[in-house]
């Protein structure tokens, strides 16, 4: 058999191997050494104070062909949050706030991607805070095209939203402090 013919028999079975390759599912984990979830309020209208939740744990699932079967789900430990000063970690911590107490975790469950382009894109999923759980859309612009990047590599990502803690139960101190809260995550995944 000429090479030529063996050539163009072997491109469909290529052909074939790539498809399948795109479509199969990668299973990433959160790296929780790289990763970060900050929230940023109004503070008397004139400044600002951020929150951080150091502390996280997550998987995620992305198939090449099928942005819309991603998967990313995130629990961040309220109880190891940071804050500025001592007198507003207490309040964050507090039933007036995060009422780590009660509840000691914060959990985003994505349940699929939309690419705007090859590195930027929306997950849509539910984010639950003090045992409210409400929909929510992430923002995200990734380091590569998480769509077709090497199955072995890591992928980088920052995610942003803008929530209202009112929807979540956080009322008091509202002369004081704004309502709308800037959330950033900086996150990297890892293939699992």
């Amino acid at each position: 058999m000429p090479a030529m013919l063996k050539r163009l028999l072997l491109l469909p079975m290529i052909a074939a191997l790539l498809a399948a390759n795109a479509s199969a599912p990668v299973q990433y984990r959160l790296d929780q050494d790289t990763s970060v979830l900050s929230a940023k309020v109004p503070f008397f209208g004139l400044s600002s104070k951020t929150a951080t939740f150091p502390k996280m744990s997550g998987t995620a699932t992305i198939v090449g062909n099928d942005p819309s079967r991603a998967e990313i789900d995130v629990t961040f430990d309220a109880t190891a949050l940071t804050a500025p000063d001592t007198t507003t970690l207490k309040r964050l911590k507090s039933e007036k706030f995060f009422w780590t107490e009660k509840h000691p975790s914060i959990r985003f469950s994505g349940r699929s991607l939309n690419m705007s382009s090859a590195t930027k894109g929306t997950i849509t999923g539910s984010l639950t805070a003090r045992g409210v759980t409400r929909d929510q859309e992430l923002n995200v612009t990734f380091d590569r095209n998480p769509l077709t990047a090497p199955a072995n590599a890591p992928i980088s990502f920052t995610a942003t939203a803008k929530i209202d803690r009112r929807n979540y139960g956080m009322k008091s101190f509202q002369l004081i402090v704004g309502n709308k809260v800037d959330i950033k995550l900086r996150a990297r995944i890892v293939p699992s």
